[in-house]
């Protein structure tokens, strides 16, 4: 049984690292808590369905494009949405009040475009795998290895291109960066395209197994701040950390608890160990 659990947590583990790491990108070069995280994750689901089911595209044609359609969404926020306000008013919390605002607008408009039925798509590989006595679907296999392959791009972007550490640079000292010549505004709208970007991905990823529907991105919101205060914020690798850790958490409480209880006992669990170490894992005390 605890095998089946842990296969189970890898697969939503594996996925729930984008979401962690696109929101942890914004939130390290623009210090912007994106409350809408989840709404661009549920629009990612239904690009792939759109493409995939209603088009008759490939399911690959349609991940790509929940990358390049949300990740363009997310350079219009920036553009339009966050610098403006930015470049008038420094107090966090009106950026805050602003990416609210922005989860809901995006929910409403999914609601009105999509309706409230939901939607999946037809599966991306057929067959069951037996590994260590637990049974598990190919296509779920699938989507760990795709995520897994998504995580190492990203990682060797931000660690050995120009453009990574260029990103590395302005989420550590804007000034010192913009300094060396490095363009910051074209950063911060490529740095939130690629967070957003992120978010679609796992989206288009987690379709393949589970059904989206309007409603979805408040629930991924609120675990993606989890994923983030797990392992701590502004980290990469630990929200690589922080996903996966809620990904086994979720899995075990699923398969010990009644569904209505495992996240209470989530919850109860992060304010117990944030009140240890309330920087996260991998947090450091100066941020």
């Amino acid at each position: 049984m605890m095998t089946q659990v842990l296969l189970n947590a890898l697969v939503v583990g594996t996925t729930y690292a984008l979401i962690a790491l696109g929101i942890t990108i914004i939130f390290s070069i623009m210090k912007v808590v994106n409350f809408a995280h989840g709404q661009l994750y549920m629009i990612g689901g239904f690009v792939v369905y759109y493409f995939n089911v209603v088009f008759g595209l490939p399911f690959w044609v349609g991940l790509m494009m929940s990358f390049v359609i949300v990740g363009l969404l997310g350079v219009a926020m920036e553009l339009f949405l966050f610098r403006p306000v930015m470049l008038r008013v420094k107090r966090e919390e009106v950026t805050m009040l602003l990416a609210m605002g922005t989860a809901v607008f995006l929910e409403s408009l999914a609601l009105i475009v999509f309706g409230e039925k939901q939607r999946g798509v037809p599966p991306i590989a057929t067959g069951i795998v037996e590994l260590f006595g637990a049974r598990l679907p190919t296509s779920r296999i699938v989507v760990i290895v795709v995520a897994t392959l998504l995580i190492a791009a990203l990682m060797a972007f931000i660690g050995y291109t120009k453009t990574g550490r260029a990103l590395r640079a302005m989420a550590q000292d804007r000034e010192a960066t913009a300094l060396q010549g490095v363009n910051l505004k074209w950063l911060s709208a490529l740095g939130f395209g690629l967070g957003t970007g992120l978010a679609g991905l796992a989206g288009g990823l987690l379709v393949a197994i589970f059904a989206v529907h309007t409603g979805a991105g408040t629930a991924v919101s609120i675990k993606a701040f989890l994923m983030i205060m797990i392992g701590g914020a502004g980290v990469l690798s630990g929200a690589i950390l922080g996903g996966f850790v809620l990904g086994v958490l979720e899995s075990v409480g699923y398969a010990l608890l009644p569904g209505s209880m495992t996240f209470l006992v989530i919850f109860l669990i992060v304010i117990g160990f944030l009140i240890v170490r309330p920087n996260g894992i991998m947090g450091k005390p100066w941020g």
